[in-house]
């Protein structure tokens, strides 16, 4: 890269810290940014600076958000009795996406992993206690992923709410519609059996 000039390779190298972005598409980006026309490169860098100072955290649910309550907790229609646990924003996107919600979310910010040296300390799991509160919810949705670590933070939360009077519900997990059985581990595979349904 030292045939480009150093505005370009600066561009290069930052482009190349995105996740997903090697060095090669960061090399394209570059390229197609200096060749685009100038009010579109400007849009681009406004775009960003804006997204540096204007998205924070929703002060109830942790999402991402550009004033001090998300769209989520401010839309009157939805239901803020029935709260959905989930580890991140694109886990609420997804949730979103497929429309099947309408109450209000809570973002841990991450999941239990000892190995990690991530304890309950280091996720928003005191914010969601303080949530919990029986007069105000009736609901608890549990939508941790069903890894090691997402099960952990699921049975964490259950056993510390269980007295709470709050009912408390795991998503359902097994093979996905259209899977293939001797695709799917074994983890899915025990968590379809154990949640399998009469007809």
């Amino acid at each position: 890269m030292n045939h480009y000039p150093e505005a370009i390779v600066k561009l290069i190298n930052s482009l190349s810290t995105l996740p997903g972005i090697g060095k090669k598409t960061a090399e394209r980006l570059a390229l197609h940014i200096l060749h685009a026309p100038d009010h579109e490169a400007a849009t681009l860098a406004g775009d960003i600076v804006e997204l540096k100072t204007s998205v924070r955290l929703c002060s109830s649910c942790f999402a991402l958000s550009d004033n001090d309550h998300c769209r989520i907790c401010s839309d009157p229609a939805r239901d803020p009795s029935v709260i959905c646990v989930v580890e991140n924003p694109t886990d609420m996107a997804a949730i979103e996406n497929s429309g099947s919600f309408s109450g209000h979310y809570h973002i841990l910010g991450g999941v239990l992993s000892p190995i990690d040296g991530i304890g309950p300390d280091d996720i928003r799991l005191a914010e969601l206690f303080t949530r919990a509160d029986p007069g105000k919810v009736s609901e608890i949705i549990l939508a941790t992923k069903t890894n090691v670590e997402g099960e952990a933070t699921a049975a964490y939360i259950q056993d510390r709410l269980k007295a709470a009077g709050i009912r408390i519900t795991r998503i359902a997990s097994g093979v996905p519609m259209g899977g293939d059985l001797q695709y799917v581990d074994p983890l899915t595979m025990q968590k379809a059996m154990e949640k399998r349904y009469g007809f």
